[in-house]
């Protein structure tokens, strides 16, 4: 029997990448604060993520919960990070606790440990010849406030696992951008999500078996600081797609 996924954000650019590789895998249940504009697989839900009880009731019956929702703004103001990505994201663990569900993959960001990318240390960090790799272990140095609230999500997932024992993965994701990298844009090209390797990713995140993880989202570019091989080891991450392949030098 398919496994019952529920999906947050579901009409975000994430969320197409996800159902654009797995639409027929699994039991939908999508969710987005906006009714849709276009058909969808499974079940769809319009509902805020700080609405409690509208995400208790999407929550039953679910195996696995696919977090994205949030203002994905990066100059988004406290008020809005505050509400929808940090207690949205409480709301979503709590019921997910509550529920029963078994894990939930945390769309995470790479804005989580933006800082990292200092003056002294770019533009090289983004070129294949430097051996500089963040792997999740690094203590988060966000680099807005939408990145504050992703370190918060991190720690809420590692309360709930800690004390409920519920499975958690915060996959910290690049650049994500459909059919090839960004052009002449060296830091998205060493931080490329391709959709293949997105959707697979989090088909992954669905399957494997887990404790508590923070992963990086990235696809296998020969530019890159972010280390895969967490993805790799722990979910089983196989990427296909390669920034290198689309650019000249």
């Amino acid at each position: 029997m398919a496994q019952s996924v529920l999906l947050t954000g579901a009409a975000g650019r994430v969320g197409a990448a996800i159902l654009g590789g797995l639409a027929d895998d699994y039991e939908w249940r999508l969710l987005d604060r906006d009714p849709p504009t276009e058909d969808y697989p499974g079940e769809f839900v319009v509902a805020n993520i700080t609405e409690e009880e509208a995400i208790r009731e999407a929550m039953e019956d679910i195996d696995v919960v696919l977090h994205l929702a949030g203002d994905p703004r990066k100059t988004a103001p406290w008020d809005s990070v505050l509400t929808n990505n940090i207690d949205g994201t409480q709301t979503i663990f709590e019921a997910a606790v509550d529920a029963g569900v078994e894990k939930v993959a945390f769309a995470s960001s790479n804005h989580a440990v933006g800082h990292y990318e200092t003056e002294e240390r770019t533009p090289e960090l983004y070129r294949a010849d430097d051996d500089y790799l963040l792997d999740g272990t690094e203590q988060p140095r966000p680099g807005n406030l939408y990145g504050v609230s992703k370190v918060a999500g991190e720690a809420l997932g590692r309360y709930y696992h800690d004390e409920y024992g519920i499975s958690v993965v915060n996959v910290r994701i690049g650049n994500l951008t459909k059919n090839h990298p960004p052009i002449d844009y060296e830091r998205g090209q060493a931080m490329w999500l391709s959709y293949r390797d997105c959707a697979h990713l989090f088909d992954r995140c669905i399957q494997a078996d887990y404790d508590y993880e923070i992963v990086y989202g990235i696809s296998d570019n020969d530019r890159k600081y972010y280390s895969i091989e967490r993805a790799k080891e722990v979910l089983g991450y196989e990427p296909q797609d390669n920034s290198a392949a689309h650019t000249d030098d």
